[in-house]
């Protein structure tokens, strides 16, 4: 039986499995070619400094964790008009919201999950479209009786 810590990340990456056409993995590195319909990558972050009450013993997390989310495609021409990279990763980020809005308490591993804004980039790529990433911040709120549990 994995630890609360564990059951709650994996609930969280089968939240972004679900992103459809989308493909997923957890602390993964990042490839020279995203897939299509983009990539989306589960970074386990950190529990942080639990609150703890007494009597009984309890520990209560608010994990944050962090969510990648990256496209790879080609801006159009100047003077054109078309989706691009802005749009592609627009799209992913508002399939991965209504996914995890879809179950946020991920089969029951956590209390309650909440989402922070994107912070986005963009990434050169020698000899290829360039990637347009978003890191998302997740928190991850749960209680356990044993840190490492």
């Amino acid at each position: 039986m994995p630890s609360i810590r564990e059951a709650a990340l994996s609930g969280l990456l089968a939240r972004l499995v679900a992103v459809p056409d989308a493909v997923a993995g957890r602390e993964i590195a990042v490839p020279e070619r995203i897939p299509p319909g983009g990539l989306l990558i589960l970074r386990d972050g950190e529990p942080g400094v639990p609150d703890i009450t007494l009597s009984p013993l309890l520990h209560h997390y608010d994990h944050v964790a962090e969510i990648e989310g990256l496209v790879q495609a080609a801006d159009p021409p100047l003077g054109r008009t078309g989706p691009g990279r802005a749009r592609a990763l627009d799209d992913l980020l508002r399939a991965l919201a209504a996914s995890l809005a879809a179950d946020r308490t991920l089969g029951g591993t956590v209390e309650w999950l909440t989402w922070g804004a994107p912070e986005t980039e963009d990434i050169a790529v020698a000899g290829g479209a360039a990637i347009k990433a978003a890191r998302v911040p997740v928190t991850l709120t749960y209680t356990t009786s044993d840190p490492l549990t």
